[in-house]
């Protein structure tokens, strides 16, 4: 793998970085406190081609590859968790699968717009009943001739309250189990559909998400995606891009805790000397420091598979992507308690940034995959070896 990276890389991470500083960190801390959503932020993702990084030119996106995409996250994620994992989740779990599994007549109408900025996508996966075992869930679709009746409910929607396209999986033949989930995609303003109020969380407080309800809601089955009952492998295709996209989001987080940390250890004095003169400082911050880099060294390598794959059928990423996002969320948990450590009481204090970012970097552990989960896919990996 070679970590030197290109000109377009260099760019784009260049032009993330500087949105990132002047237009989101100065909003992360309102954003947080309020629990707002970032509408302006939302749609300048939109207008620089963040909200569709990998997709084709052709088809809306910036046309750039997948570690451009992580690059760019990091950068976002490092300013506010929030603004970037709305972005992760448009990127990752919506426009991914569209471009993968999408026909010209989909990818037109809502592929398109989508990596645009121009709408909003969201992944309809988890259900009350239903998280990790996504297999058996009860959310169903029933043929209804040339239409689909879908009825149930998902939750822990992210984008869900804002979006404008829900992209679904329902169970479409029980005998099946996992082989008999169909993938759909319903617009939100489908009869039928319907988005309830935002949850409140312990962190991310700007990236909404929600209980969404399907009653009786039809859809024609131009709006089936891939083939019926390949569902799950949709599904599962999605996650493993998809947690690229939270393991750069957990590196940025991290970053963010580590140089507040780096820099308040040269500036605070205790006992007449800066905390940085102190041997446990030190030792504090040669490990966050080792472990974000190394972090990042495995997102890149699960980013380079990616893109390996598309030319390359027999190359996978899963592994990769599973080892990036457990040790990339874990990493963050760690450093950010850490960081949060070195500031002592301030950083206990809403008035510093730390307690944030200690709050942010908690869900990386779970969504899209449990630290639990990782760990399961990982082994089953290593297992058929």
């Amino acid at each position: 793998m070679d970590t030197k990276l290109t000109e377009e890389q260099e760019l784009i991470r260049s032009m993330a970085r500087d949105f990132a500083q002047r237009e989101v960190e100065p909003l992360a801390k309102e954003l947080d406190q309020k629990g707002r959503w970032p509408n302006e932020l939302v749609a300048r993702l939109g207008e620089l081609g963040l909200m569709g990084v990998a997709v084709p030119s052709e088809h809306g996106g910036a046309g750039a590859d997948t570690l451009s995409y992580a690059l760019a996250l990091e950068e976002i994620a490092r300013a506010c968790a929030s603004t970037a994992v709305i972005m992760s989740v448009n990127n990752s779990l919506v426009c991914d699968p569209l471009l993968r599994f999408g026909n010209e007549g989909q990818q037109k109408e809502f592929l398109a717009p989508l990596a645009a900025g121009k709408k909003l996508g969201c992944f309809g996966l988890t259900e009350p009943s239903s998280g990790s075992d996504a297999s058996s869930m009860a959310t169903a679709a029933e043929r209804d001739g040339a239409s689909w009746v879908l009825n149930g409910s998902k939750n822990w929607i992210t984008n869900g309250p804002a979006a404008d396209v829900i992209l679904v999986f329902c169970a479409t033949d029980r005998s099946l189990g996992s082989r008999g989930v169909t993938a759909f995609i319903v617009p939100t303003d489908a009869p039928g559909f319907k988005a309830e109020t935002p949850d409140e969380k312990l962190g991310i407080h700007a990236a909404h998400s929600c209980t969404v309800f399907f009653e009786n809601c039809k859809i024609p089955d131009s709006l089936r995606l891939g083939e019926e009952n390949q569902g799950f492998k949709i599904a599962m295709n999605a996650l493993d891009g998809g947690r690229i996209g939270i393991a750069s989001q957990a590196l940025g987080i991290a970053r963010a805790a580590y140089e507040k940390a780096l820099a308040y250890s040269k500036e605070r004095k205790s006992f007449g000397k800066p905390l940085a003169e102190k041997q446990a400082i030190q030792f504090k911050i040669a490990d966050m420091a080792t472990d974000l880099e190394a972090a990042r060294l495995l997102v890149w390598q699960a980013a380079f598979r990616k893109d390996a794959a598309k030319t390359d059928s027999s190359i996978r990423h899963t592994r990769e992507s599973a080892m990036a996002k457990l040790v990339a969320s874990e990493m963050a948990h760690r450093v950010t308690h850490q960081a949060l450590q070195i500031h002592g009481g301030y950083g206990y204090s809403k008035e510093y940034d730390l307690e944030r970012h200690v709050r942010d970097a908690r869900i990386t552990e779970i969504y899209e995959g449990t630290s639990e989960i990782m760990r399961i896919v990982i082994a089953a990996q290593e297992l058929r070896k």
